[in-house]
């Protein structure tokens, strides 16, 4: 049952990203949804009874949250005559150590405009990050750590 409900809300996310609601393009979100619960079935039994479903809410608005006003950010850098970006990759100390954690936090940092996961240290202690602006790597960490990294362990408890 919560395998399904989750896989609805896969489907509505598919739907809202590719901006449409019609019937078929909801099927084939339900499908891609569905194949990849498959893929991640094992990851998803050791996570299923250790979930927070008020704390993974609060994970989702984060995530909403953050890839508006990053976008907004992009948006404004970019418009300007004069960019004043400075990319640069930072490393990022981990704090999660499971798998799913780890990929969960990489994957939103991926999905969140003018950052991308680059790597993952061999001892999965440090996440590599690309940022489009990079001028304060220290402010970056603390965003992600306080934000992300946070409510991924308040969503997904040991």
């Amino acid at each position: 049952m919560i395998v399904l409900a989750v896989n609805l809300v896969l489907t509505l996310i598919w739907a809202a990203v590719s901006g449409s609601f019609s019937l078929p393009n909801l099927v084939l979100g339900f499908a891609a949804g569905a194949l990849s619960l498959w893929l991640v079935r094992e990851q998803l039994s050791a996570v299923r009874h250790a979930v927070r479903p008020v704390k993974l809410l609060l994970l989702i608005g984060l995530f909403f949250k953050e890839l508006s006003l990053s976008a907004i950010k992009v948006a404004i850098q970019v418009m300007r005559p004069n960019m004043r970006l400075r990319p640069g990759i930072f490393a990022f100390p981990l704090s999660l150590t499971r798998d799913f954690e780890i990929t969960l936090l990489a994957n939103l940092i991926t999905l969140t405009p003018g950052t991308l996961s680059v790597d993952v240290s061999a001892d999965r202690r440090t996440l590599y990050v690309h940022a489009l602006d990079c001028h304060d790597p220290a402010a970056e960490k603390r965003a992600i750590s306080s934000g992300f990294e946070r409510r991924i362990r308040e969503a997904f408890p040991l």
